[in-house]
C-alpha cells in the first residue's frame, strides 16, 4: 500500500485538479502491474497498471492510494476496468471525498464480487491534502511561505527583502511552487520586488513539461504595474481586486489578464480562495508580505506555514514577519511544529495551526 502511495508521487507536480493516485497489482507475491496518474484527461493509475499486467491481472490484488473512480469522465470508470480484468481484491488507502464517488466506487466493486478494504492511511491523506480539503470544504489548502532574519524581520525598514534567505532556500522554494496550483502575492510585493513567481527548476518537469501555477496578485484597488513580471504570461495570471474602475478593468482585460472582484478585505480573501477552488486549485502557495500573510492568519484561512530563518540580523527597524496587531498574550496565534530542516545555512520550519 505504501508503495502505491509512493507511485502516486510521480504526479505530484502535474495532476491538478485531479488527485495524485498510484496503483500496484500484486499476484502471488509479485508486482505484475504499476501505474500513476500524471495529468487530467490522461489514463488513470489503475488502467495503466492493468495494461502493464495484461492477463496476469486476473485474480490479483490491486493496491490503490485512492478509491477507484466509478464515474464516466474524460476517461472511463476505473471500477469497470478492474471488474473486466478479473481483479479479485482491491485495497484502497483513502475513500475519494469527491461527492460523485465517496464510497460508491468500493460499493460497485463489492457488488461485482470483488473483495474490498479501505485502509485510510495518513500518508495517503497527506499526499492529497489539498484535493481532500477542496472536495470537503470548497477551499484549497493554503500554505504560507515566508523568510525572516534571526531577529524575526521580513524586510528592512524601506521594504527591501532581497535576499534574506540563502540560495539553497530559494532553490527549495521551487519545490513548493511546483506542487502548487496557484501562487498568490500582494500588490506591495509586486511593486517592491517585482517577482516572477514561476517554476524554473527542471527537476520538477513531468515528461519534459514544466507546469506553471496560476499567479494571483491581490490588490485592494488594482494599483499594480501592468508591466510587472508576474503578468508576463496573461494565461497564467489573475488580478484579484476589492474595487476597480470600469476603465482600469477594461485595460487589464485588454492586456489579456482576468480581473476578479473580491469585495471587502476579509470576506474577499475567503471568496477569492473559494473562487480558486472552483477553478480547480488544490494547493495555494502564498508568497507575500506581512499584510496579506497577516490577514490570512487573522481570518483562519491558512493550513501550513513554511518559514526560512536566515542566520542574520536586520535590526529593530526592520519590518515584522506578519502584520498582526495583537495586544495581549492570550491573543497569540498558536501553531505546532511538524518539521525542521537545515537548508544550506538557513533553518526551514514547517508549522500548522494548533
Amino acid at each position: 500500500m505504501l508503495a502505491a502511495i509512493e507511485a502516486a508521487e510521480a504526479g505530484l507536480f502535474s495532476t491538478s485538479p485531479n488527485p495524485r493516485v498510484g496503483c500496484l497489482l500484486v499476484s502471488r507475491g509479485e508486482i505484475v502491474g504499476r501505474g500513476a496518474h500524471l495529468r487530467a484527461g490522461e489514463a488513470h493509475a489503475e488502467v495503466l497498471a492493468l495494461t502493464e499486467a495484461g492477463a496476469r491481472a486476473r485474480g490479483s490484488t490491486a493496491y490503490v492510494s485512492l478509491e477507484p473512480c466509478c464515474a464516466q469522465g474524460r476517461t472511463g470508470a476505473c471500477t469497470e476496468a478492474l471488474v473486466s480484468a478479473g481483479v479479485a481484491r482491491v485495497v484502497s488507502a483513502l475513500v475519494d471525498p469527491d461527492p460523485r464517488m465517496k464510497g460508491r466506487g468500493l460499493k460497485r466493486l463489492k457488488d461485482a464480487g470483488i473483495s474490498v478494504m479501505n485502509a485510510r492511511l495518513p500518508s495517503a491523506i497527506q499526499l492529497n491534502q489539498g484535493y481532500v480539503k477542496r472536495q470537503q470544504h470548497g477551499l484549497p489548502f493554503v500554505r504560507l511561505k515566508m523568510a525572516m532574519s534571526l531577529d524575526g524581520r521580513s524586510a528592512m525598514e524601506n521594504g527591501r527583502s532581497q535576499w534574506i534567505s540563502g540560495e539553497a532556500s530559494r532553490r527549495d522554494v521551487q519545490y513548493w511552487r511546483a506542487r502548487s496550483c496557484a501562487v498568490m502575492t500582494g500588490a506591495g510585493t509586486v511593486r517592491q520586488d517585482n517577482p516572477r513567481l514561476t517554476v524554473r527548476d527542471k527537476r520538477f518537469e513531468v515528461q519534459g513539461v514544466l507546469r506553471q501555477p496560476l499567479r494571483v496578485v491581490v490588490s485592494s484597488r488594482g494599483q499594480v504595474p501592468m508591466n510587472a513580471r508576474v503578468f508576463s504570461d496573461p494565461e497564467t495570471s489573475l488580478l484579484a481586486v476589492g474595487e476597480i474602475s470600469e476603465k482600469d478593468q477594461e485595460a487589464w482585460q485588454t492586456r489579456g489578464i482576468d480581473v476578479l472582484m473580491t469585495g471587502s478585505q476579509q470576506t474577499g480573501l475567503e471568496g477569492l480562495l473559494k473562487a480558486l477552488a472552483n477553478h480547480g486549485c488544490n494547493e495555494v502557495l502564498v508568497e507575500a508580505g506581512a499584510t496579506l500573510a497577516g490577514r490570512l492568519i487573522e481570518s483562519g484561512l491558512w493550513d501550513e506555514a513554511v518559514i526560512y530563518v536566515a542566520p542574520k540580523l536586520l535590526g529593530s527597524r526592520g519590518r515584522a514577519l506578519f502584520d498582526l496587531p495583537l495586544e495581549r498574550m492570550e491573543q497569540a496565534v498558536q501553531g505546532h511544529m511538524v518539521d525542521t530542516q537545515m537548508i544550506g545555512q538557513d533553518l526551514r520550519l514547517v508549522l500548522k495551526p494548533a
